[in-house]
């Protein structure tokens, strides 16, 4: 019988620390859902919707390619005399400037004498080594950012990452869709600024784990 009375005790507190854990559990999962949610929300308010002019000028510009016009905003920019030189980062391993030239051919000028192209890039945080390396390379300390407002808060995170010391200022190219579009009401953009998000909090997290800029030297 004492035995019997001693496995019910043990059977009890058994289920007493499975209940706990599993409430633990459910906590920890809501605190994550929760921050994530409010993490969002945060995230949605970083993006842009409308393109603001610069009024200042910098050493050098980047344009990391991906998204449509990024490439025309940033010539644009550097033919209006904005920085001396222009990065486009994550060019296509067999595209020529001159088929780039092509799609902006007002300003077909400048690709002789001011424009470099990285073909190494895969990710943005490709984007950012090789722009660090041309930044350091040029001896620049500021430069203009040109990507698309969805991406800007990754991007502007990786590169000051990867240069902690060099003045970046943001210029987002907003899509028509976005400018005219609340995120709410198109599934599309919903889903884009849902991706973009997670991307960026991983990112975040890999640099909190790993804070020395990848290839640093």
């Amino acid at each position: 019988m004492a035995t019997i009375e001693q496995g019910g005790r043990g059977g009890g507190v058994f289920q007493r620390f499975v209940h706990f854990l599993g409430v633990i559990t459910m906590t920890v999962s809501l605190l994550a859902a929760g921050l994530l949610v409010v993490g969002g929300i945060w995230f949605i308010g970083q993006v842009p919707t409308q393109e603001v002019p610069i009024d200042r000028k910098a050493d050098g510009i980047v344009v990391l390619t991906g998204g449509a016009s990024r490439v025309a905003d940033a010539v644009e920019l550097l033919s209006s005399g904005k920085g001396q030189r222009l990065l486009i980062s994550g060019v296509h391993p067999y595209t020529r400037a001159v088929e780039i030239a092509r799609l902006v051919p007002v300003y077909q000028r400048v690709f002789a004498c001011c424009v470099d192209l990285d073909r190494s890039a895969l990710n943005t945080l490709g984007n950012a080594i090789e722009t660090r390396r041309w930044v350091k390379e040029r001896g620049f300390q500021s430069l203009i950012v040109v990507t698309s407002n969805y991406h800007l808060p990754r991007a502007m995170a990786e590169l000051e990452h990867q240069l902690p010391d060099v003045t970046l200022i943001p210029y987002p190219v907003v899509t028509e869709r976005m400018k005219n579009e609340r995120w709410w009401s198109s599934p599309t953009t919903a889903r884009l600024l849902l991706s973009e998000y997670l991307k960026y909090v991983f990112a975040v997290i890999r640099m909190r784990l790993d804070p020395e800029p990848e290839n640093a030297t």
